[in-house]
């Protein structure tokens, strides 16, 4: 215990000698925002502050102007949780320099143990998870709680230390009793990247979002880095990557398949060196796992670039020497997996190096957020930001520069662009785009024609079939059209692609005999289909098959029949259509309580034309077709309702956070 407390003052004294700090506006105002939230009792706040804005000196002036409660004069010390050693150095460090009368202390792993009676402790979380190492702190002696990167404070194992110090925050464990405490302990969540993308709800700890500030608000009042962007087109085919379902973004092993080869790594190194090789003196690349960090860092060397790698299995003397090296500018790139993405304070970084798609935003932020603090004792004027587009096959949700700034990919080219131009451009293309693209569906709708079970045109399908002919063609969906011979047979038109990919069609004669006829012979009824003819369109198809049939098929004034116009359609129809009908209509999958409640109506009325229409349209496939669309429809609609929902947690907005 003595060694601690001579540790934690030697490390005060060491570091009491730098200046004091002054606060930001913005940092004045966020501490403004919670102060007043807590004086208003609320308990559990959250802020949101970029990368590079300085969190740390913030919460740590946060701890100076919360008053010790007037109803437990013990509670004057504080505890700040954060999730690495890294950020506990950094965070005691910045305690001790901000305010040397106070004793800090750290609690992590087996080097640091704190006691417990210090002002101000910085733990890990991983420690605290330890029931010994968290009873060190009293919940009666705590004036507030402070959780750095508190995006991850939904996990259950957050909530389980949480829950400790307020009863309101509901543990995992059902069996766990809440604590019976002197006073309400305020905890402040402090994160750049306020919300989370796998469903965990923030509001299951936090009441409240008070104070807000997006990195590119901080850029353009330059309190971060002026930025260059940069995206680099590469043939990256995503397609077949598969998604974490609970988080929604790449699985990495899946996604480094995919990007890690020796083609991308060679595009990856030389568009470093043609972009920032000559001119960035401190470059941080993103990886997918450490299989692509080990090969990207071998591409980078076999280039003759000092480039040298970090993972969560490099041991801590190393990293935190490697870092150490990285920052005093000793060599070039640095690349990591997975590691710098959170808390790393490096700020003579000048370019990021984005190797890895992500669709997170919140992954996206944070990765080219490390290059944003300032840094002018190191010469660093901006941050050269790049980063590679999917060029193979777009797919849906992919996070890059030109999506940040609401831009099409396929439709931009960024090259040393900053976040006014950018902000330029997609005004303009806002101001000039019609929307002429068709938005994801919301909400499953189906065009009436598509339905077997349709009156509308009726039934005959497309209205574009009825202008290129008088006859009663019936469109029987995936671009099939049926012409019933009145007995005699049926024409059925259907596409085809060539060698090259090009769409034409071809028509086919299915010749039929009376039924009777063909039971007394015991043959089926339908005879061998003849090819009519193959046509480059549509219209050509119907034309010709029009002509086919008045010549070979339907003669005289029978022809009069094949109109959709034949008085004999609009005669009531047959019982025995009527019951054809109801039987295949009452094996329906997709139906909603309208059509359901009105269907025997609609059957009682029907005439023989649309009785007969409907039955061809059934004969020839179309209701297996239009279940298949609905089908992909619902799951369209279903996929997109969970992307949007995904996208919106990704929204930080000053306010309530739901539970």
């Amino acid at each position: 215990m003595r060694c601690v407390r001579h540790i934690a003052r030697r490390l005060t004294r060491h570091l009491s000698s730098g200046p004091d700090v002054i606060l930001r506006p913005y940092q004045e105002q966020c501490l403004l925002a919670c102060t007043q939230a807590l004086a208003g009792g609320a308990s559990r706040i959250g802020v949101s502050l970029p990368t590079g804005s300085g969190k740390t000196t913030v919460f740590i002036s946060l701890l100076s102007r919360i008053a010790v409660p007037t109803s437990n004069p013990r509670a004057s010390k504080a505890l700040i949780v954060v999730n690495s050693i890294e950020l506990a150095r950094q965070s005691a460090e910045q305690v001790a320099r901000l305010f040397p009368d106070w004793t800090v202390e750290i609690e992590q792993g087996t080097k640091h143990n704190a006691s417990g009676s210090a002002d101000v402790t910085v733990a890990t979380y991983q420690t605290l998870r330890q029931v010994e190492r968290i009873k060190k702190f009293d919940p009666a002696s705590l004036k507030a709680i402070v959780i750095d990167e508190a995006h991850h404070a939904a996990a259950p194992s957050y909530r389980r230390l949480l829950a400790n110090f307020d009863p309101d925050i509901k543990h995992p464990d059902p069996e766990f009793k809440p604590p019976v405490l002197a006073h309400k302990i305020p905890i402040i969540g402090f994160s750049a990247t306020f919300s989370r993308h796998d469903g965990l709800a923030l509001g299951s700890v936090f009441d409240r979002i008070v104070y807000h500030r997006d990195f590119l608000e901080m850029i353009k009042e330059q309190w971060l880095c002026d930025v260059r962007f940069t995206t680099v087109q590469a043939s990256i085919n995503l397609k077949n990557v598969t998604v974490n379902t609970r988080n929604g973004d790449f699985n990495p092993t899946s996604l480094a398949q995919v990007v890690n080869t020796e083609t991308i790594n060679n595009v990856v190194v030389k568009a470093w060196l043609d972009k920032a090789g000559s001119t960035r003196k401190s470059t941080l690349v993103f990886c997918v796992n450490v299989a692509h960090v080990e090969a990207l860092t071998q591409t980078f060397r076999g280039f003759g670039v000092d480039a040298r790698y970090v993972f969560s299995g490099t041991p801590g003397n190393e990293r935190q020497a490697l870092i150490a090296s990285f920052k005093a500018g000793q060599f070039p790139v640095l690349i990591n997996c997975a590691i710098l993405t959170e808390g790393a304070d490096i700020p003579n970084i000048d370019c990021v190096v984005v190797a890895r798609p992500t669709r997170s935003r919140n992954i996206f932020a944070q990765m080219i957020g490390r290059g944003m603090r300032l840094s002018p004792g190191t010469g660093k004027k901006d941050c050269r930001i790049i980063d590679f587009v999917d060029s193979a096959s777009r797919v849906s949700g992919i996070v890059s520069v030109p999506t940040l700034f609401g831009l099409d990919p396929d439709a931009v080219s960024i090259e040393d662009e900053t976040t006014e131009s950018l902000e330029e451009r997609a005004a303009e293309a806002i101001a000039l785009d019609s929307r002429d693209t068709i938005p994801q569906p919301r909400s499953v709708t189906y065009t009436d024609y598509e339905d077997p079970f349709s009156l509308v045109n009726q039934a005959s399908g497309p209205p574009q079939i009825a202008k290129l002919s008088r006859h009663a063609w019936v469109g029987c969906g995936g671009n099939i059209y049926v012409l019933e011979c009145l007995g005699k047979g049926s024409v059925r038109i259907e596409p085809f692609e060539d060698d090259d990919g090009n769409q034409h069609f071809r028509a086919y004669y299915t010749p039929t005999i009376d039924a009777t006829t063909a039971a007394s012979l015991k043959i089926a009824p339908f005879l061998r289909n003849r090819q009519v003819l193959t046509a480059n369109d549509l219209s050509d198809a119907v034309r010709g098959c029009d002509t086919y049939v008045k010549a070979k098929v339907v003669f005289g004034r029978m022809q009069l029949g094949l109109l959709r116009s034949a008085k004999w359609r609009q005669t009531p129809a047959s019982e025995s259509q009527k019951n054809f009908v109801a039987k295949r209509w009452g094996k329906r999958k997709f139906e909603s309580d309208s059509e359901s409640e009105n269907k025997a109506e609609k059957i009682a009325k029907l005439t023989k034309g649309e009785a007969a229409t409907i039955i061809t349209r059934l004969k020839h496939g179309a209701q297996s077709r239009y279940e298949k669309k609905v089908k992909v429809a619902l799951k369209t609609a279903k996929e997109t309702e969970k992307e949007d929902l995904r996208r919106s947690r990704e929204d930080v907005r000053v306010g309530p956070l739901s539970g």
